[in-house]
């Protein structure tokens, strides 16, 4: 058989091919890359440790690269199906998250990769939410909505057939994959024309933004794309000297000298032109830019501090006094690589330096890492948190969709009904990390 494309290398060919779309859609979006990429090159010039850290890490090439997206869809037919187009990039569906309780909703998870080699090579992930119907207060609209869904189909005859072909070969050749991105890019592309008139945008609409922009247009089109940067107060200082307007507060943790989970910000949503079924015109406001600064993946215990503190400290209404008060309440959360160690707070990745190399015989199972830390024997970094804040996502999504929260009929969040729509189950966060820090120590004996 011909030469077969590994799930990495078209995973590395989709991410590259999605920015590239997104960046001739929303021009806005490579001037964000731009002052990421400025951002991220006077930190690393002028924290030497840092640059050491990401290369002893080895993730300064994929800094660059690092990119997440997000996007809607509205069966269970469109979720399963993602899962498969995903799958053969080599992204699985990590966590499950419910943003109803936040006045948006949908209930979601993140299709990312999830061993050591494939996130080192390309950590392009894709944050992917389920319209749910039945918090439509209307069961009119909620019958016209779910007909409107059923009509449509987000993937092209030929991704569909190209996802059989390697289902059947279980790989793709190098033509079939370059086929398979070019085909599976159109389901996240950008259209301006929506499937429906405007008055039934307009109720859909009324009834909560993001259900009009769910399933009033062909496809799920990319909602944004976001960029890693390794400093987001930076960037969200200069973002206004770039010419684009930042969403008030930058959400998650505060600035820490060991930095937490993720931190994002955005700029507004883009009004953009639409033409609706017949002849109307009009505007929809759904695309927006964000950035993304990862910290340290916090164990089970360490999440549940987190979570107590960020309850604790609220929402500020301007980025200056949240992010002092934010600093004040989280004093009580150590703030030193060996504190988040010692109290278990963090997951961490171990590697034997050449001194730990020389003396391997030495190192047995069960050894306290901390004594072979301290001789210079092992090196231990935090492990950089994948995955997403559900509160963050929400904070995000609303301060784009106008800023006025929705009061919702809220059901009861149901993991069970999202992963029977997916056909599947979610993969658990925190065990995909604690596997990745027992992998680590066993490679240095330490297990």
């Amino acid at each position: 058989m011909a030469h077969t494309l590994s799930a990495d290398d078209i995973r590395e060919d989709f991410s590259q091919a999605m920015s590239a779309m997104y960046q001739q859609e929303v021009p806005q979006y490579g001037t964000l890359l731009a002052l990421v990429a400025d951002v991220n090159l006077a930190v690393l010039e002028n924290n030497t440790r840092l640059h050491e850290q990401l290369v002893n890490a080895d993730e300064l090439a994929r800094l660059n690269v690092e990119r997440h997206g997000a996007i809607r869809v509205g069966t269970a037919d469109e979720l399963a199906t993602l899962c498969r187009m995903f799958a053969i990039m080599g992204m699985h569906p990590v966590g499950y998250y419910d943003l109803s309780v936040a006045g948006v909703p949908v209930h979601s998870t993140a299709f990312r990769p999830i061993d050591d080699a494939a996130l080192q090579r390309n950590p392009f992930r894709v944050f992917t939410s389920l319209l749910r119907l039945e918090l439509i207060d209307s069961p009119e609209l909620r019958k016209k909505a779910s007909n409107i869904l059923t009509r449509r189909d987000i993937f092209t005859p030929r991704c569909r057939a190209l996802m059989a072909i390697h289902d059947e070969q279980g790989s793709f050749t190098a033509t079939q994959a370059q086929e398979f991105v070019r085909e599976a890019l159109e389901t996240f592309r950008w259209h301006r024309h929506t499937t429906v008139d405007k008055e039934t945008y307009e109720a859909l609409h009324q009834q909560h933004r993001l259900i009009a922009d769910v399933v009033c247009f062909p496809g799920c089109h990319i909602n944004h794309l976001t960029p890693r940067t390794l400093d987001i107060d930076q960037v969200q200082s200069l973002m206004a000297k770039y010419g684009i307007e930042p969403k008030a507060v930058i959400e998650g943790p505060p600035r820490r000298a060991v930095p937490l989970l993720l931190r994002q910000t955005s700029f507004k949503a883009l009004e953009e032109p639409v033409q609706f079924a017949g002849e109307l015109s009009g505007t929809h406001t759904a695309r927006f830019g964000e950035i993304e600064q990862r910290g340290a993946a916090l164990t089970p215990k360490g999440r549940v501090l987190y979570d107590k503190l960020l309850a604790e400290a609220g929402v500020g209404k301007d980025n200056l006094t949240h992010q002092h008060h934010l600093q004040t309440v989280f004093k009580t959360f150590p703030d030193s690589e060996f504190l988040l160690r010692q109290q278990g707070l963090a997951w961490f990745r171990y590697r034997l330096t050449p001194a730990g190399d020389a003396h391997r015989q030495a190192i047995r199972p069960g050894d306290d890492p901390q004594p072979l830390i301290e001789r210079g024997w092992i090196e231990a970094q935090p492990i950089t948190y994948e995955d997403f804040l559900p509160v963050s996502a929400a904070g995000i999504f609303q301060s784009n969709l106008g800023g006025d929260a929705h009061t919702l009929s809220h059901g009861n969040a149901s993991r069970e009904a999202f992963e029977q729509a997916l056909g599947r189950s979610v993969l658990n966060e925190f065990s995909l990390y604690e596997e990745a820090e027992m992998r680590s120590k066993r490679r240095c004996g330490l297990l």
